[in-house]
């Protein structure tokens, strides 16, 4: 083969190599949780996944990591600040600690069921306070659900406030379930979810407080006697990912993401509310005593936090004013 003809070939296998898709780098966007494989939240991640490289025809591989394998919720969430993250789906735990109007919905006994809670958190209310993520480097997804919260403990029944008392409780770092757990008479330690399990085997702790999929898939059975329904918090999710992430999208795969985004949490609160029929009975099933107390003496014992003044100027982003307004308006669209 001549010089001309070979460089000639050469030159068009590049073209071919240049202009080929299998040569476009693939994105990786890496979304962690702190929860189980099995639990409702790696459901929906996965299910999100497929969505987004059906779509994508595979240039977007959504890679999830369960079990807080990138560090706790908050870990994870500076990480998307900081662009080490791409993506987490994550309780409203530590989202107060950067969107301070996120602690409206940490309140207790604010919602009765999940229909008000749908109504806040996708109308007017939860739609402002999602936008407002943006302003430290996060993006909203949408909201999710963790499901309402209920008490597990290794001590005694619960059927009344008062069998709280002395119950050394793990709550997330959030001074609102520190507030919500003393005015019920019990020791409130904030700790990660991650050092749950291993506090509550060793009785670092007594008793804690999540939703039945949490209950049940980290298998606190194993380690808990007693499960009180007591529904005191609604605990949401939500989906974020990296503002910087987000920046390096083409707005195509924006839109793929959003409108994937909003299908899963779809597909995520119909597998929860699910959970809540069937997990009632295994967690039975497993050997803990269930209880269903009478929620009205729990919820006038909590009933102070709504106006401590701490927390109402919190929620209000350091406004003590809009933290009532936010707070009113949430009690009424609840109702």
């Amino acid at each position: 083969m001549s010089r001309k003809r070979f460089l000639a070939a050469t030159v068009l296998c590049l073209a071919v190599l240049i202009i080929s898709p299998a040569c476009y780098a693939k994105t990786i966007l890496k979304l962690g949780t702190s929860t189980q494989p099995t639990h409702i939240y790696n459901q929906a991640a996965e299910y999100f996944g497929k969505l987004v490289a059906e779509r994508t025809s595979g240039d977007i591989e959504v890679q999830v990591f369960p079990a807080a394998q990138l560090g706790s919720e908050r870990d994870m969430v500076e990480g998307l600040q900081l662009g080490s993250l791409e993506m987490t789906l994550t309780s409203t735990g530590p989202m107060g600690n950067f969107v301070p109007q996120v602690k409206l919905f940490n309140l207790p006994f604010l919602f009765k069921d999940r229909e008000s809670c749908y109504r806040v958190l996708d109308g007017e209310i939860g739609t402002s306070i999602a936008d407002r993520f943006t302003t430290v480097g996060i993006r909203s997804l949408g909201w999710f659900e963790n499901g309402f919260r209920n008490i597990t403990n290794s001590k005694r029944p619960i059927n009344t406030p008062e069998d709280m008392a002395g119950l050394k409780i793990r709550v997330m770092e959030d001074d609102v379930f520190i507030l919500t757990m003393k005015a019920l008479g019990a020791s409130p330690l904030p700790m990660a979810f991650g050092e749950l399990y291993t506090a509550l085997e060793q009785k670092t702790v007594d008793a804690q407080e999540n939703p039945l999929a949490v209950i049940h898939s980290s298998r606190f059975f194993e380690v808990q006697k007693h499960l009180a329904m007591t529904g005191h918090f609604y605990s949401p999710a939500v989906l974020l990912i990296s503002e910087i992430t987000w920046k390096t999208l083409t707005p195509e795969q924006q839109q793929i993401i959003t409108e994937a985004a909003a299908e899963a949490r779809t597909y995520e609160r119909e597998i929860s509310m699910k959970a809540d029929q069937e997990l009632e009975a295994a967690c039975a099933k497993e050997g803990m005593e269930v209880t269903h107390p009478d929620k009205a003496p729990f919820a006038a014992a909590v009933a102070g936090v709504y106006t401590t003044p701490s927390v109402v100027k919190a929620i209000g982003g350091g406004d003590a004013e809009a933290g009532q307004q936010l707070i009113d308006a949430a009690i009424a669209a609840a109702k």
